[in-house]
């Protein structure tokens, strides 16, 4: 059996993408994630589908935890067992996350250990509300306190008295429940009640709401507006830089709900580049995508991959089915050594890594048009294409290669199919006008959609912006009323968010 381990992993103060590359390594080889609450989903999803994962707790004072007893137990278990355990905490585990107790737990049971460092909120939810931790015009100095124990308890608790004027700027985390009394202690040692004081809810998050006031308001302030953990509490003139710096909130789609409708499989690149960008995505699948129901004619094509001249690929998806219908049949794409034309860049970057010499279609039309114009300039004739493709794809990429005289094999490498949807609480989101944006990455996926709507749904929708990934789909758009305000440059989730941010950024949609 293999020696098992425990990896202590910072998460970071909120956004997924935030985790350091170490962070993310580990956890695609985990065996087993011991994580708190507001770990995001995101990073949960690195670990691979059969490894164990396992809540914990940890998300505040009224929150069910498990006790850190127990916690403590559960990763020497497990690493005993020879797994190789990755303790997910938020921000950093040796910042105020009791990681040092659990390491050294590792340590005098003899379990081997690894620490990865973390972005902590202490800076990183500072630096997405535009408040630098230090700043040579307002703050040299520093310090960092926990705000979960009581104000009134005795001294030997934490020191309020000499932390008021210790340092040019004070970090208070986990002060949410107590912050009126650290207000009123750091006031009565001495801290100027005028002092720039701000506290930071959900930091770095699309839902970041921030509160400033003099320290004297600040507590009375936060509860007004309705602020709750998990959040800090920053105190000193470094805050008056915010008013400058405060850049996560001025992005185009800061706190905008924005539907996407792909699959659950490729929801998360176009979820990920919303939320760099400050909104909120509401991943809502459309679509459900499944091997074919016979495979044979795909596994016949793969036996006799090497007698093709070139792989053709009209999308991400039939790369995926394919390179995974040849791991399964042990087929190594890279030893056949072939050519794939694809679609488009986020195609070509799939084909590249299931092994393939990918060129992809560098032009803004991401479409079969704009492939069957470039596979022409290869002089096809004569030669011979494997086309992969959906079982609902046009038969017209494969008919214009016929024409140009090519040999093109075209079996189905997945089928689309209409996914599960609370369709009643999706018209009452439109109706409501929840999302200011909706987004759409195929035909398939408009088509669901708008079966799903009744008219005034539909109404509604067209009041948001609507955004296709490209022409294709911004035709099928058009066909059922949902012309496209938006229509990326080319086919792939980054461009598809900058057109949206340029659409909004131009006002063009308010809220």
């Amino acid at each position: 059996m293999k020696r098992g381990r425990v990896i202590l992993v910072g998460a970071g103060p909120g956004a997924p993408d935030l985790v350091t590359l170490r962070g993310a390594e580990a956890l695609r080889h985990a065996d087993a994630v011991v994580y708190d609450a507001l770990a995001p989903d995101a990073l949960l999803a690195l670990a691979p589908p059969d490894a164990q994962r396992i809540d914990v707790g940890k998300r505040g004072h009224d929150a069910p935890t498990l006790p850190q007893e127990e916690i403590t137990g559960l990763l020497l278990r497990l690493a005993a067992e020879g797994k190789t355990v990755v303790r997910l905490k938020g921000g950093d585990s040796y910042v105020f996350g009791r990681g040092g107790e659990e390491a050294s737990a590792c340590a005098r049971a003899g379990i081997p250990f690894e620490v990865v460092p973390g972005v902590s909120s202490i800076f990183g939810a500072l630096a997405y509300a535009g408040i630098p931790l230090s700043d040579r015009r307002h703050g040299a100095s520093f310090a960092v306190a926990t705000g979960h124990k009581d104000p009134g308890k005795p001294a030997q608790e934490t020191r309020w008295d000499l932390l008021a004027h210790a340092t040019d700027t004070l970090v208070v985390l986990m002060g949410m429940r107590n912050l009126g009394e650290i207000a009123e202690r750091l006031i009565a040692s001495g801290r100027g009640p005028a002092t720039p004081a701000a506290v930071i809810s959900d930091g770095t998050l699309p839902t970041q709401r921030v509160v400033e006031a003099p320290l004297g308001e600040i507590a009375e302030r936060a509860r007004a507006a309705g602020l709750g953990a998990p959040a800090l509490l920053v105190v000193g003139d470094v805050v008056r830089l915010r008013s400058e710096l405060a850049w996560f909130e001025r992005q185009p789609l800061f706190g905008r709900r924005v539907l996407v409708t792909r699959s659950d499989e490729q929801a998360g690149d176009l979820a990920q580049a919303l939320a760099s960008e400050g909104a909120l995505p509401v991943v809502v699948p459309m679509i459900a995508l499944l091997p074919p129901e016979d495979p044979g004619p795909l596994d016949a094509a793969l036996e006799r991959i090497a007698r093709y001249d070139a792989v053709v690929f009209t999308s991400s998806n039939a790369v995926r089915f394919m390179a995974a219908r040849a791991r399964q049949r042990g087929i190594d794409l890279a030893l056949a050594d072939r050519t794939a034309f694809c679609v488009g860049p986020a195609t070509g970057d799939a084909a590249r890594a299931a092994g393939f010499a990918a060129q992809a279609l560098p032009a803004r039309r991401g479409d079969a048009e704009a492939l069957l114009e470039l596979l022409r300039g290869f002089a096809p004739q004569g030669r011979r294409f494997l086309l992969p493709r959906s079982a609902l794809a046009s038969d017209a990429l494969r008919e214009g290669l016929r024409r140009a005289g090519a040999e093109v094999d075209s079996p189905i490498a997945y089928r689309t199919l209409p996914a599960e949807v609370d369709a009643d609480a999706l018209r009452a989101d439109l109706r409501a006008g929840s999302f200011t944006a909706l987004t759409f990455a195929s035909p398939s996926a408009v088509r669901h959609f708008a079966a799903l709507l009744d008219a005034p749904a539909l109404a509604a929708a067209r009041r948001a912006a609507v955004a296709a990934i490209g022409p294709v789909t911004a035709r099928a758009l058009a066909q059922v009323g949902l012309p496209p305000d938006v229509i990326a440059a080319e086919a792939s989730p980054r461009a598809l968010v900058q057109a949206l941010a340029e659409h909004v950024a131009a006002g063009n949609q308010d809220r």
